[in-house]
C-alpha cells in the first residue's frame, strides 16, 4: 500500500531493532508462519488493501486466535504494520501488512538464504584466464560461485549468491543472473549505497592487497551493516557512462556480457599506478582495437578519459598504436 510523505516522516523516526532482539523475535515457528501466511494473501490479492486479521488468521495452523494474536502483535512495529482507520474514508480497510524488514524475511526464505543448500557443477563458464588464457569453469557451493581457470587454477570470481537464484535455471541462465547480480551490487557500491542494508558505503582505493599480482584494488565498506565488497578496479567501471558508451560503439554491451570475460574487471592486467600521493590509477581498457584510458582517485570518482572516438578531440597518440583523442572532466 502508498503512503503519503506525511505517514512516511511520521515513521522515519521509530527506533531501530536491537539485532539481539530482531533475531529473538523471529526464532519462533508461529511467527515465521505468519509471516509466510501474509505473504500469500498479500500476493493472491488484485489491490493493495491489507489483509484482515480473520483473513490472516484462517491461513496459519494455529487453532487459538490469543495465541495467535499475541504472536501477531510481537511483529508489530518493526516486521508487520496495523492498518486502522479513523471513519473519515469511506475506502480505508483495516488490516495487516508488511513492512520492508518483513518482506525481507520472507523473500531471503523463498531465495534460500536461510534454507538453501544448493551445488551445481563443475561447468564451463565463458572467456579464457586473464593468466594464462586457459579455459574457465563455474563452480557453485555453500552459498558462492567460484569461477577459475582450469589450466593455472586462478580465481577471478568467488562471490555469494542466493540459492534461490538457481531454481528453475539452466547453468547458462544462472551465470547470466549471476553476472547482473553482481554487477548490480558494485554499480549500488560505487554510488555508495550498500547493496545489503542501503546504507551509506564508503569507497577507498587501496595500494595494499592481498590477492598475488593485484597491486591496487578498490574496497566498499558499509559503515551501517559493515558489508565490506573489495575487487579490481575495473569492475566498478561497469556503469561509467563513458565507458559504456565507448565499448557500445563498438558492438559490445558491458550490460548484458559477463563481466568476467574482460581481464580489467577482475584482475590489473590493464591498470596502470600513475600516482601513490596522491593515489590515481589508470585503466586502458581495450576494444576492437581502440583503447579507452580511464584514471581514477583513491574515492573512484573518474578524473580523467580518453576515447579514440571523440570527434574535435586533441590526439594524444600511444596505448599499443590504438588511435586515442583526449576527453577532459573539469
Amino acid at each position: 500500500m502508498s503512503r503519503s510523505a506525511e505517514e512516511a516522516v511520521d515513521h522515519a523516526g521509530e527506533a531501530d531493532l536491537d539485532p539481539a532482539e530482531a533475531f529473538a523475535l523471529l526464532g519462533n515457528e508461529t511467527r515465521i508462519d505468519i509471516l509466510q501466511s501474509l505473504h500469500e494473501a498479500t500476493i493472491e490479492r488484485d489491490d493493495d488493501r491489507p489483509v484482515a486479521f480473520s483473513e490472516l488468521y484462517d491461513r496459519t495452523d494455529l487453532n487459538d486466535s490469543a495465541h495467535f494474536n499475541y504472536h501477531l502483535k510481537q511483529l508489530l512495529d518493526h516486521f508487520v504494520r496495523k492498518v486502522e482507520c479513523d471513519g473519515t474514508d469511506d475506502e480505508c480497510s483495516e488490516g495487516y501488512e508488511f513492512r520492508t524488514p518483513g518482506w525481507k524475511v520472507v523473500r531471503s526464505v523463498f531465495a534460500g538464504t536461510f534454507t538453501g543448500r544448493s551445488e551445481l557443477g563443475p561447468f564451463d563458464a565463458p572467456g579464457t584466464c586473464y593468466e594464462c588464457d586457459g579455459d574457465l569453469e563455474a563452480r557453485y557451493a555453500n552459498e558462492l560461485l567460484t569461477i577459475a581457470c582450469t589450466d593455472c587454477g586462478r580465481t577471478p570470481v568467488n562471490y555469494s549468491f542466493p540459492p534461490g537464484g538457481l531454481a528453475d535455471r539452466t547453468p547458462e541462465e544462472f551465470l547470466d543472473a549471476f553476472h547482473h547480480h553482481v554487477r548490480h551490487h558494485y554499480c549500488l557500491a560505487a554510488d555508495g549505497v550498500c547493496p545489503e542494508c542501503m546504507g551509506r558505503m564508503e569507497t577507498d582505493l587501496v595500494a595494499d592487497t592481498a590477492v598475488p599480482g593485484q597491486e591496487v584494488a578498490v574496497r566498499h565498506t558499509c559503515g551501517r551493516c559493515d558489508n565490506r565488497l573489495t575487487s579490481a578496479v575495473g569492475v566498478n567501471l561497469l556503469d561509467t557512462a563513458s565507458v559504456l558508451t565507448f565499448f557500445s560503439e563498438r558492438g559490445v554491451d558491458l550490460t548484458t556480457e559477463p563481466f568476467w570475460t574482460h581481464p580489467w574487471t577482475v584482475s590489473d592486467v590493464h591498470t596502470t599506478v600513475v600516482s601513490e600521493d596522491p593515489l590515481r590509477v589508470r585503466l586502458d581498457l581495450p576494444c576492437d582495437g581502440d583503447v579507452i584510458r580511464v584514471t581514477v582517485d583513491e574515492t573512484l570518482e573518474v578524473l580523467d578519459a580518453t576515447d579514440p572516438g571523440a570527434e574535435g578531440a586533441e590526439r594524444d597518440p600511444s596505448a599499443d598504436g590504438a588511435d586515442v583523442h583526449s576527453i577532459r572532466n573539469e
